[in-house]
């Protein structure tokens, strides 16, 4: 294991872990052969964590290095740097180092505050759009916290703890893609037959689909699955795989739903479709074939796409999910927009945080995508804490199939830390140690502390307005000095 950078203070993760398993702090110092009160110190963040017992802790807790390290942390304090942005604390600034050792000392805490915000943004959009039918808005000046958090919240917090990782389902279409041999010839062609031979059920296209706003449709009288005319053949692939995991794989997905700790049954019935998808992907790209070969080939997604017969948007997606313990791969996020700056989708296995509250930054290459439409675009970019990546965006998505049709416009980015840029094609002929090369980015705007940025749209939050009218700096909302 990777000997981290900086020194490693983890006592939280310790306490949640060693709690969790119902151990006493002496037994667990017993364990790693320590002392009790220096791992008291260690759990109390008075001491670091040394890198002997770290891989000793990743053994006995069963869970990978990364655990402990402050990639969490990182994000929780982005997201309260965010949530401190918003107009209504009134403009106070909170200071850097009071989040961190809050984050630090109190993660629960910190954790329940960012639902309670949460539920907050949600009555707000409730008043002030109510639906047919609903109760009338609170009284002004009241809050009325809704009784739970939005299911797709809730399953993309699940499947971000899980850093987008769930080995159950992953081994499970591992062992399926050995089974069916589908290296062996067309895996669109085997899996149709596979349905057919195995459940009786065929595979038909259409062609009314796209009108009712379907992609595919399973018919269980009939047995057959329609499918899109619409689509390119990988996304026809994809679905069939997804009804193959729906059939015979119901059993792996509720096991693993039953160890989260999604109750709504909305947000499990939507946890079960994330399944059924992640199912799918890791059936057409099983995980230690396609992580060695990402491997060989650099990580360029052309050659993936072409090696597995899967779409650029499908080979990034993989990607991101290669945190298995003991056989990791690069840690990337993985984003998906479209052309509005709406987030479709978002993981993150390393440091960066998208912003949850505040809108995408405007220098992000994956806006640039947009401009040049299927066009890989290759940035290094700055995060405000520090951290510098090597992005990766394309616009993905069908094409338009006649002058009326309204496709919908997307693009994704792939981001991996630049200390494993040499590992991606994508690095050849960048100067990696060129300063000039990094883009700044940061969070929407209000909470991003990048004072003269020409693309600036709404002033930082806490600091006071410079109104010198005979002057005018290189950005709008300059901060007063």
């Amino acid at each position: 294991m990777k000997k981290p950078a900086t020194k490693t203070f983890t006592g939280s993760r310790i306490r949640h872990q060693r709690n969790r398993t119902g151990m006493t702090q002496s037994a667990l110092a017993a364990r790693l052969g320590i002392s009790a009160s220096y791992l008291n110190q260690i759990e109390h963040d008075v001491r670091p964590l040394p890198l002997p017992l770290l891989n000793a802790l990743c053994d006995i807790f069963r869970v990978g290095v990364d655990y402990f390290s402050d990639t969490e942390e990182t994000r929780g304090i982005q997201t309260l740097r965010e949530i401190m942005a918003d107009p209504v604390f009134d403009m106070q600034a909170v200071r850097l180092d009071s989040i961190q050792a809050a984050m630090r000392v109190a993660p629960d805490l910190c954790a329940q505050f960012i639902r309670l915000y949460r539920a907050y943004l949600l009555q707000q959009e409730h008043t002030a759009t109510p639906l047919v039918g609903s109760s009338p808005p609170s009284r002004a000046g009241t809050f009325e916290a809704p009784d739970r958090v939005e299911p797709y919240e809730a399953v993309s917090d699940w499947v971000q703890a899980q850093r987008n990782y769930f080995d159950e389902v992953d081994r499970t279409a591992e062992h399926q893609f050995e089974l069916m041999r589908l290296d062996d010839g067309s895996p669109a062609e085997q899996l149709a037959r596979y349905l057919l031979d195995h459940h009786g059920i065929r595979t038909e296209v259409d062609l009314s689909l796209n009108h009712k706003g379907l992609m595919w449709r399973m018919d269980r009288r009939q047995r057959t699955l329609f499918l899109s005319r619409i689509v390119p053949s990988e996304s026809s692939t994809f679905w069939m795989a997804q009804a193959l995991g729906q059939i015979e794989h119901q059993d792996v997905f509720a096991r693993t739903i039953r160890r989260s700790r999604l109750r709504e049954s909305e947000a499990r019935g939507l946890a079960r479709v994330y399944l059924t998808n992640y199912f799918a992907g890791a059936l057409l790209l099983p995980y230690e074939r396609f992580r060695a070969t990402a491997h060989e080939v650099r990580h360029d997604l052309e050659r993936l796409q072409r090696h597995f017969g899967v779409s650029f948007e499908q080979a990034c997606h993989r990607l991101s999910t290669m945190q298995r313990p003991g056989s990791e791969g690069i840690p990337f996020y993985f984003l998906k927009t479209d052309i509005a700056g709406n987030i479709l989708k978002s993981f993150s296995a390393n440091r960066f945080t998208q912003s949850r509250f505040g809108g995408p930054c405007p220098l992000w290459n994956i806006f640039r995508a947009f401009s040049t439409p299927l066009q890989v675009q290759v940035q290094m970019s700055q995060t405000t804490d520090g951290a510098v990546y090597l992005n990766i965006a394309r616009t993905v998505g069908r094409s338009s199939i006649s002058y009326l049709d309204r496709p919908r416009l997307t693009a994704v980015v792939l981001g991996c830390s630049i200390a494993d840029a040499e590992h991606l094609v994508y690095s050849a002929g960048l100067d990696l140690k060129d300063p000039r090369m990094i883009i700044p980015i940061g969070p929407g705007c209000r909470a991003c502390t990048r004072e003269n940025c020409h693309h600036r749209a709404l002033p930082m939050v806490g600091h006071r307005v410079d109104i010198n009218n005979e002057g005018r700096g290189i950005a709008p909302y300059r901060t007063a000095q």
